[in-house]
């Protein structure tokens, strides 16, 4: 099905795409402080004398924090200057992956993830913001995609530059190096970054192009309005709403996986070498990146040719999820050329299904986009409490088929959700 657009005079300027870089260094930045710890996680076990029930626990410790503070997150960015808020947030969450580096505690170790979690928790909601506000619609998708990316970019490349940083400084050294780069990197966002009518190198028909796109303007977004429980309570009553929410759970179990017990699976569970695990850990990374990457630019392609939003948006993430069921295919094989492939399979398609937050952006009431992004983002954080746990409680005897059974099924759930729950994707406009 196809639908008329709207043809828009092109700017003079791109000043979107500098915010989109700051964006994207800073999501790399993000997933490397709250993923270094997978790599650390065999060495550490050992020096801490932990076992998988307790390195479950670390795990899931992050997502305990960052999940329930997603909602109050949500709505500190609708309320605070995202240039500020970013530097803050980002100084302390480096702190904390710093301090993980000097710990020798079972309890220190697990109160440091938490305040990783604590501090990270309203960065997906402010990046979604920043993106409503420097991109138009048609452009949403990619530039989603393409700071999205970021995670899978990231990992792909630093995973065997982490692994050789354990190897020479061990696992202590990887959390301090961590987060020495992100108290650099605060202070560069706090010096570069500005919202659109702020910025003072942005062309005037560059805000025509945003604003006239469907760019989400400061003053509409922010405005004096108090905060009210009816606020709250409009994010949870609708269904499409509740089909995002729970494709999201299902997605961020998938990424969960491979951010937590990937390598201890490739170690342990399959004997490869620490060193050797680390180069091949960075394929289904890879393939996770050209996944979004592709997602975001099918997507706002088939919308700039006529299709309709539903299949122009949805159609990726059905596709990715589907994919995505590919990791049960692990548990039949010994061959570690079709152990890789299958994961990168399921990557690949997880990256595809991974623009999930331009229904946020196309979905949530104006007044309340930060709110709904940050139950969004909760309820699809709780994976990071569960999965990891869960994983750990059914991987003790040593055997991680009953988990790769779990993260498949839970992709076929979200399949579903956006299938079959959503339906039409339009702006919730709010009965205020």
């Amino acid at each position: 099905m196809k639908q008329q657009t709207i043809l828009i005079k092109k700017p003079s300027t791109r000043k979107r795409y500098n915010i989109l870089l700051l964006i994207f260094i800073t999501v790399i930045i993000n997933y490397l402080d709250r993923s270094n710890i997978s790599i650390a996680a065999v060495f550490l076990r050992k020096d801490l004398g932990l076992d998988t029930v307790q390195m479950g626990y670390i795990f899931s410790a992050f997502g305990i924090t960052y999940a329930l503070l997603q909602i109050p997150g949500g709505i500190v960015a609708d309320k605070v200057m995202s240039r500020i808020l970013y530097a803050f947030i980002m100084v302390f969450w480096s702190i904390a992956t710093l301090l993980q580096g000097l710990t020798n505690s079972f309890l220190v170790m697990l109160g440091l993830r938490a305040g990783i979690g604590v501090f990270e928790a309203p960065s997906y909601p402010i990046n979604n913001l920043v993106v409503s506000r420097w991109f138009p619609e048609r452009e949403r998708a990619s530039a989603i995609a393409v700071y999205t990316s970021g995670q899978f970019l990231g990992l792909a490349f630093l995973t065997p530059v982490l692994v050789w940083i354990q190897d020479s400084f061990g696992w202590r050294g990887l959390f301090i190096i961590s987060g020495i780069i992100g108290l650099i990197w605060a202070g560069i966002w706090y010096a570069f970054y500005r919202d659109p009518k702020k910025h003072k190198t942005v062309s005037k028909s560059e805000l025509e192009y945003i604003e006239k796109g469907g760019g989400i303007s400061i003053e509409k977004s922010k405005g004096k309005e108090k905060f009210t429980w009816n606020d709250f309570a409009e994010a949870f009553k609708y269904r499409k709403l509740w089909g995002v929410y729970i494709g999201q759970f299902c997605l961020g179990a998938i990424t969960i996986f491979f951010l937590t017990w990937f390598p201890t699976y490739l170690v342990e569970f399959r004997g490869l070498d620490f060193l050797k695990s680390g180069f091949l850990a960075s394929f289904p990374f890879l393939a996770a990146f050209f996944g979004i990457l592709l997602s975001g630019f099918v997507s706002d392609a088939l919308l700039k040719k006529g299709y309709s939003v539903e299949v122009s948006r949805k159609s990726p993430v059905i596709i990715g999820m589907l994919l995505s069921t590919c990791i049960i295919g692990a548990n039949y094989t010994n061959d570690t050329f079709f152990i890789i492939l299958f994961l990168s399979i399921a990557f690949l398609g997880t990256g595809f299904a991974s623009i999930t937050w331009v229904f946020i952006s196309l979905m949530a009431p104006k007044k309340n986009m930060g709110l709904v992004g940050g139950v969004f983002n909760f309820i699809g954080g709780l994976s990071g409490i569960v999965i990891p746990a869960s994983i750990g409680h059914l991987v003790k005897d040593g055997d991680f088929s009953p988990a790769l059974m779990l993260i498949g099924a839970l992709a076929l759930v979200g399949f579903f959700c956006y299938t079959f729950v959503i339906g039409k994707v339009e702006r919730i406009e709010s009965n205020k």
